[in-house]
């Protein structure tokens, strides 16, 4: 049973008097949605210390109002639940801030003069690093082309001493100029790893272009490049991280984040920074698969934390465990070939006997596991496995709460399996419309149409559907997502596709909030405007529910609340 509500009791009685309890915080004269049925939509909400004390008319919650209370006239906007990142990369994201910005780049040939001004400026030692870029949104084709994407030929020219790295957006790919390979002693003799492909042309010379883990040996190469600065200055760029990332997260109304993938180190420093009080968000950081070993499970298990920091610390799960590549870069685990490639079929990135090794180790030690997959073979051998462990370990797959991440491409006999072994569908909206312009050629209509981005049916069917952007996949911006959940349109046009998938306004929010609270086990502290839970808020300047659905992604944060204090006001 959740302490929330004996809390809340507890501070009753102790700030109790003639007048009753004060309010450290109240929001009033707005359309506060709380998402409980019991509450429903009210006008005013009051919070002490970092919990909801009330929710209900603005007459109501303003006896609450005390001398030292701080008052907020919502005027019309909107409170929600502060929103909560189902997948993302916190690191990541907090490092694309000290990268170049590729993420909405138009064309090969605006890169490759971001590129050109970043090595004017820069000396050969200094490796010139940029994510985000996409070549299928690209407004024209670079005149040569390799397995669908640009070879490094024009960075060659306009960085020739520089190493460049750069990452796709999806993460599941990169292009690398020869300096850059040839410091990574990437040739014409290097072998694929396990799990990644050096693309190469018809000379058999590399392009450049690097998938899944041949990624790693650039990479590791870039890492040992920073080997020279002091253990302090390398820790204070990884809090310098942090920071960033909190502060772009807040931005957007954020207020807790579930982290795929993080290391010890990394883990322990946001330990150390939630201790402190200097981490700014709830995080649920994830174990990354790298780090869990036969040799690893008393680290495990001196790891697990859960609510440390007042809420503001948990550690209870493993992922994401990478099943397969993303749609993207033709990397994604299909049970039949591409249609625009007859050839391939994607890349099993980690072994599946890897993943049962993974998985058994954290059940054992009490872990939520989380797997990345996205193609429909990907997700039916990740079901496979999840149903084999249920049936030997003898576990309800309910109670574990074990996730499937992203959960994008699924064959329709696998649809109906997540609400029976109790699996998560972890999914991230936006990714919906980012692909759908080459959806269908990747895929045909008959795959698209019967498994693609399939929430509805999910929801249905009574799986629990989680929502994200996969930052820095997609920017962190939870309003752009909520908008392709009620419209999958696809980018640049009027039209949709699969409409028959969207969800409702409701359902999105909740997609957004409480479904996110389940799959981090906390859904009974936070995810609804509830009397006795955090008292997370994001406040909006228009009402989604009601607004005409062009209005959503212009919609603005205006405050961002965590446990009842503003850490973030828009000016």
């Amino acid at each position: 049973m959740s302490l929330r509500p004996l809390l809340l009791l507890l501070l009753l009685i102790l700030s109790g008097c003639a007048s009753g309890p004060t309010a450290d915080l109240v929001l009033k004269n707005g359309t506060v949605v709380t998402l409980d049925d019991s509450h429903g939509t009210v006008d005013a909400l009051a919070a002490a210390e970092d919990t909801i004390l009330a929710v209900g008319s603005t007459a109501d919650v303003e006896t609450y109002v005390g001398p030292d209370t701080r008052v907020i006239d919502l005027n019309g906007r909107m409170a929600m639940p502060g929103f909560i990142e189902g997948h993302g990369h916190f690191m990541g994201m907090g490092e694309a801030q000290l990268q170049l910005d590729l993420l909405g780049t138009s064309s090969w040939e605006r890169i490759v003069a971001m590129v050109d001004s970043a090595a004017a400026a820069a000396t050969s030692s200094i490796w010139i690093e940029g994510r985000g870029w996409h070549q299928e949104k690209w407004s024209e084709t670079p005149d040569r082309m390799v397995r669908g994407f640009p070879t490094n030929a024009r960075l060659n020219e306009v960085a020739p001493n520089t190493p460049v790295y750069l990452t796709h957006a999806s993460g599941h790919a990169a292009i690398a100029n020869d300096a850059a390979l040839e410091r990574a002693d990437i040739g014409p003799d290097t072998p694929d790893p396990d799990g990644g492909t050096i693309v190469r042309d018809a000379q058999g010379q590399a392009t450049g272009v690097l998938l899944e883990n041949a990624e790693g040996l650039v990479q590791d190469t870039i890492e040992q490049s920073r080997s020279d600065r002091s253990p302090a200055e390398q820790r204070e760029r990884r809090k310098k991280q942090v920071r960033l990332a909190a502060e772009e997260a807040l931005a957007h109304g954020v207020t807790s984040f579930q982290d795929q993938g993080a290391s010890f180190e990394t883990i322990e420093l946001y330990r150390e920074m939630a201790r402190n009080d200097n981490l700014g968000i709830r995080m649920y950081a994830m174990v990354s698969q790298n780090e869990v070993t036969p040799e690893t499970r008393d680290s495990l298990a001196a790891l697990r934390t859960v609510g440390a920091a007042n809420h503001h610390f948990t550690v209870r799960s493993i992922g994401e465990v990478t099943a397969d590549g993303a749609l993207g870069s033709r990397s994604a685990w299909m049970l039949e070939p591409y249609d625009d490639a007859p050839n391939e079929t994607g890349i099993n990135v980690t072994p599946m006997d890897r993943i049962r090794e993974i998985a058994e180790i954290g059940l054992a030690e009490d872990y939520q596991i989380a797997v990345h997959a996205i193609g429909d073979r990907a997700n039916r051998e990740t079901l496979d496995l999840y149903a084999d462990l249920f049936q030997q370990q003898e576990v309800d797959g309910n109670s574990l709460r074990w996730r499937i991440e992203h959960a994008q491409h699924l064959h329709p006999d696998d649809i109906p399996r997540f609400n029976d072994l109790g699996v998560i569908a972890s999914m991230q909206a936006i990714h919906a419309c980012s692909d759908a312009p080459y959806n269908y050629q990747r895929l045909g209509a008959e795959r698209v149409e019967q498994g693609a981005y399939v929430w509805r049916t999910l929801w249905n069917d009574g799986a629990v559907v989680g929502n994200g952007t996969d930052v820095p996949v997609e920017a962190i911006d939870p309003l752009a997502s909520l908008h392709c959940t009620v419209t999958r349109q696809v980018p640049g046009t009027d039209s949709s596709f699969t409409e028959e998938e969207t969800l409702s306004r409701r359902q999105a929010l909740e997609s957004y909030t409480i479904n996110n609270a389940y799959m981090a086990f906390a859904e009974d502290e936070k995810g609804t405007l509830t009397p006795g839970k955090l008292a997370d808020v994001a406040v909006l300047s228009n009402n989604l529910l009601e607004i005409p659905t062009d209005s959503i992604r212009e919609t603005t944060v205006d405050y961002t609340i965590v446990g009842g204090t503003v850490v973030y006001e828009r000016e």
